[in-house]
């Protein structure tokens, strides 16, 4: 349906159809794989944030635990602890829509009334049964990602058959769950990197318009991700043109919204590969950071419980 790549955000409505939408990373941990402490304090954080609106970045996602390969989970109240300031501060210095990168409903909840406006579950609702209430309820928009395992466990030799049409499988699946729950905006991230050898992540992006079949708006975040390090032998700091590739591959293949660290330059990919596919300019600026005199999370009244 094509009511489903309309994102209700804010008193706002946002029709993923139009171009590719830029979302900007912000890692409020101590141990994230590409930017892990960078930005602990608020002051760094909000400085980051506020660098990534400018540079066209058309949501914020806030995430206050890190999901590389092998990293050991921390509890609510320290996830709340790292990501809640930061937002009070955000909703009131940036006018782009934020989400909390989170599988934990208490954290999402406690994100959502400090100025979020959308959720990003890499469990797609599996890891907190009170996750899909939760959404439900606040009537917000969720991201659905897959995973195999967690992310302790989840490189510990994966293995598909057939990783395309397994993960296409799952996030069928996971949606349905969703609806049932009663929630009404759904996006599947098919979760680049996350439970995937090298192999897996390619054939997911080569063959990510199979995913269109689903009817629901894609997120791809290859953004620095280990296949582009394994492909260039390069580390993270120097992947910046192997993720432009890989964005540029996800969006030709149907992505609408890509998730990235390096902002200012994937947006300029973004813009260039949307001008070919439609055949006409797109124009850059988020429509978000323009509007200084509507920000979304001053409008925001919370959804009724029931």
């Amino acid at each position: 349906m094509s009511n489903s790549f309309l994102m209700h955000l804010g008193g706002r409505v946002v029709d993923l159809r139009e171009r590719t939408y830029v979302m900007g990373v912000l890692n409020v941990t101590p141990d994230s794989f590409s930017d892990g402490g960078k930005y602990m304090s608020i002051e760094a954080a909000v400085a980051r944030a506020v660098e990534m609106e400018r540079e066209g970045a058309d949501f914020i996602d806030v995430g206050g635990e890190s999901s590389r390969p092998g990293a050991d989970p921390i509890g609510v109240d320290e996830e709340i602890r790292r990501v809640v300031p930061v937002l009070e501060v955000l909703r009131h210095s940036i006018h782009v829509p934020l989400s909390i990168d989170t599988y934990k409903a208490p954290v999402a909840e406690a994100a959502l009334d400090a100025g979020a406006s959308f959720v990003n579950d890499i469990s797609a609702l599996t890891a907190d049964e009170s996750m899909g209430k939760l959404v439900a309820e606040r009537r917000v928009p969720v991201v659905l990602m897959h995973i195999r395992g967690n992310p302790k466990t989840m490189q510990d030799n994966p293995t598909y058959r057939d990783v395309v049409a397994e993960v296409k499988a799952w996030l069928r699946n996971r949606v349905a769950i969703a609806k049932g729950h009663g929630i009404e905006q759904v996006v599947i991230d098919p979760g680049i990197g996350f439970g995937k050898r090298v192999e897996d992540n390619l054939s997911l992006l080569n063959h990510l318009d199979e995913f269109l079949e689903l009817g629901l708006p894609i997120l791809v975040g290859p953004s620095r991700k280990s296949f582009i390090g394994a492909i260039l032998d390069l580390p993270v700091e120097n992947r910046l043109e192997g993720t432009a590739a890989a964005v540029a591959i996800s969006i030709a293949r149907g992505a609408n919204i890509i998730r990235v660290h390096d902002v200012k330059e994937m947006v300029r990919v973004a813009r260039v590969v949307d001008s070919i596919i439609r055949e006409r300019v797109i124009k850059p600026a988020s429509q978000f950071a323009a509007d200084v005199s509507d920000n979304p999370h001053q409008e925001r009244s919370p959804a009724p419980n029931g």
